[in-house]
């Protein structure tokens, strides 16, 4: 039975922008390039053909220019550059890590901001994207639930992430190459744990994430991709069979006291229901399996006693717990566990058949670090409102 999309009172911009009144076609599916095309005068016969060449332009070379699209004819590109523009979103800052993490503060239209985080590791480069401006969460442990949901990102802005970022890296092929092994890319993996629930914004991050599995563009495979929620239980069983990438749960509890507390959509979705959702969701293997998120906070969650009641609640659901210590944030409620206790916690889900890596904070000197998100900008505005508060202003 297909679950009925979840809706939310949340804007979307439309691809056309009004400047010009062109169409972006960074972020339009194969299908909606063809269409924009018939529409823009292309004869219907060849418009599938002129999609794949445009999408190889673009995608797999990175071009941003349709006068260097050479093997089409100058009147088609004259064409293209009427009706079309290639637009990604704007990188405003670009701040290196000293462990060398790369963390990008990108505007896009309307001026609002998101932020892109760069984990360069020995056997992979893991890419952040963000899927909204803010956060409907509210999770009390994250930085980025502090600011205020504006509206979700488009396709366009969401595969723009990853362009502006394989820019950065200068990692586009030459041309006349041969699309390069994953593996061995800066860029091999992107993890949707940015600003945002991507759930709440289902369709905009499929097509985004179809067009960064296309083999004849970005080619990065489905399992180079996880997406991350807090449990928006209807929309699980679509993530699998309508983009087939691995899954992460932001759970970070193990009652629902304490994670109605934490992750406030518990109370819409509980433990029960969402462990149910999980060990329902389509293709779950050892090989593919759920990875829990869990953040250690002292004297919140960190106790031998959680360690023991994740263990029973992971029963059935092939996973892995991902351990991460708390990272601190101006005015945070919560502190990091200690290592030791953090170990501890560890050893037991260890000791239990399930993986427990501890995450290494990556990106703290710059506020890359999970949890840390939250645009420049809206830093300043509320620094200026507390500064105002203060005053009695």
């Amino acid at each position: 039975m297909t679950t009925a999309p979840i809706t939310q009172d949340v804007h979307t911009i439309p691809r056309k922008l009004p400047e010009g009144g062109k169409t972006n076609i960074i972020g339009l599916t194969r299908d909606q390039l063809r269409a924009a095309l018939i529409a823009a005068g292309c004869p219907e016969k060849q418009a599938k053909m002129r999609v794949g060449q445009i999408w190889q332009w673009v995608y797999f070379f990175g071009l941003r220019d349709f006068a260097e699209m050479t093997n089409l004819s100058k009147d088609f590109r004259a064409l293209l550059a009427d009706k079309f523009e290639l637009t990604l979103p704007e990188v405003v800052t670009r701040q290196v890590s000293e462990d060398g993490t790369r963390k990008y503060l990108v505007r896009i239209q309307g001026g609002h901001e998101v932020e892109v985080v760069y984990i360069p590791e020995t056997d992979r480069g893991t890419l952040c994207i963000s899927s909204q401006v803010g956060c409907t969460l509210t999770c009390s442990f994250c930085h980025t639930g502090t600011q205020k949901l504006v509206r979700n990102l488009t396709p366009g802005e969401i595969v723009g992430q990853v362009m502006l970022a394989r820019d950065d890296l200068d990692e586009w092929p030459v041309k006349g190459a041969s699309n390069a092994d994953p593996a061995a890319r800066l860029v091999s993996n992107v993890v949707l744990m940015g600003m945002g629930e991507p759930l709440y914004n289902f369709e905009n991050v499929r097509d985004a994430m179809n067009i960064v599995m296309d083999g004849e563009g970005i080619a990065l495979g489905r399992r180079r991709i996880t997406l991350s929620t807090s449990g928006v239980v209807p929309e699980i069983a679509r993530t699998a069979q309508e983009i087939g990438c691995l899954l992460a749960v932001s759970f970070h509890a193990t009652t629902d006291e304490v994670r109605d507390q934490l992750v406030p959509i518990n109370k819409k979705w509980n433990i029960a229901t969402l462990l149910d959702a999980l060990r329902a969701y389509p293709g779950l293997t050892n090989s593919e399996r759920i990875t829990f998120e869990y953040v250690m906070l002292d004297g919140v969650n960190d106790s031998k006693e959680d360690a023991y009641r994740l263990v029973e609640l992971l029963r059935g659901i092939p996973a892995k717990v991902n351990l991460i210590p708390f990272n601190e944030w101006p005015g945070a409620p919560y502190k990091r566990s200690s290592g030791n206790r953090i170990h501890a916690f560890a050893d037991i889900i260890h000791e239990a058949g399930y993986a427990s890596p501890i995450r290494k904070p990556r990106g703290e000197d710059i506020m890359a670090a999970c949890g840390q998100l939250k645009s420049a900008t809206e830093r300043a505005r509320k620094s200026r409102a507390q500064i105002a508060n203060e005053a009695g202003l």
